[in-house]
């Protein structure tokens, strides 16, 4: 296709790694504890959904559900008229975003009010969400949140955003507690040999699903977004497809160096850039943000997390001295 499509795909390309580095660090501590069969899966059938189903196969979807069209007219819009199925795409942003942004928000949330977790990076800020923190009580802060969102004046798509969000909520409550439970499961029937390959196949199976529906929230405003750059769904696929690979790459990096021991707040600094990734996803209902921003600080949230890790780990490695 040319030199010039060979430079929008390695635009697409640097958009989706600088978007999607959190997108790793959050995986792979999912990832880390799931079997050698479930890590082949995420990088085989996981990367298939990936790039196959978030970047061709669910923009066509949601242009069919919004707009009212067939599938054959769908495809047609976007090989043939890339304008209309851009424009098509973006009339479904309010919902994209608010299930997106929901979801990622009660992520982001679930994390900071775990009173479980004794490694803090930000003091002032996380261990008063572990002292207040109660059973559910994430869920219900993301409620608020969604309520507020949704009677803003402001909002012009109030419906929408009510059952998008209110999905984005439940699918995280219900996929992530499922891994829990199954993980559970699995830990108590180590002792029972019987027992123990069932419980882990289903543990695992949970786990797959809330990684790809992870991967599905961090992609949805990256897909969308794409069509500022190219509205060439061939191009978009490519450039977005090889950066998908490259975060599943990074991902079992991570896991196989156990780089989150090594730089411990780096997981921290993940769930921050989500927290902000999600803001910028329901802020994006009434204003327009440009990605690069969020890029950006995230960018410089992981850097001063790794840089706070090893000015740490000397202090560590001092004292045992």
């Amino acid at each position: 296709m040319g030199p010039e499509a060979m430079l929008i795909a390695a635009t697409l390309m640097i958009i989706e790694l600088t978007f999607s580095f959190d997108n790793a660090i959050i995986n792979a501590r999912t990832l880390s504890k799931m079997s050698p069969f479930w890590q082949r899966m995420f990088m085989t059938v996981g990367i298939l959904v990936a790039v196959f189903g978030m970047r061709i196969v669910f923009p066509i979807l949601i242009v069919m559900f919004t707009a009212g069209l067939g599938w054959g007219e769908v495809i047609h819009l976007a090989l043939q008229e890339p304008d209309k199925y851009a424009e098509a795409l973006h009339h479904a942003h309010p919902s994209i975003a608010a299930f997106g942004g929901m979801f990622l928000f009660t992520l982001a949330l679930h994390f900071f009010f775990d009173s479980s977790r004794e490694i803090r990076w930000l003091q002032s800020i996380e261990r008063p969400m572990q002292a207040i923190n109660r059973r559910g009580l994430y869920v219900f802060v993301s409620a608020l949140l969604l309520a507020f969102i949704t009677f803003f004046p402001a909002n012009h798509h109030p419906r929408e955003t009510l059952s998008a969000g209110l999905m984005g909520i439940f699918v995280y409550v219900v996929i992530h507690g499922l891994s829990e439970l199954f993980t559970r499961q699995h830990e108590k029937a180590e002792k029972k040999a019987g027992k123990m390959l069932q419980a882990g196949a289903a543990a695992g199976f949970a786990s797959f699903l809330y990684l790809e529906v992870l991967d599905a929230s961090f992609s949805f405003d990256g897909v969308i977004g794409a069509f500022a750059v190219t509205k060439d769904v061939v191009l978009i696929a490519v450039g977005l497809g090889i950066g998908a690979l490259w975060v599943r790459s990074l991902t079992l990096y991570i896991v196989h160096r156990k780089v989150l021991h090594t730089y411990k707040y780096l997981e921290h600094a993940a769930h921050y850039v989500i927290a902000a990734l999600a803001i910028t996803l329901l802020i994006g209902l009434f204003y327009e943000i440009p990605e690069m921003y969020v890029g950006l600080i995230g960018l410089l949230v992981i850097a001063a997390a790794i840089a706070s890790s090893i000015k740490d780990n000397k202090k560590d490695d001092i004292v045992k001295l």
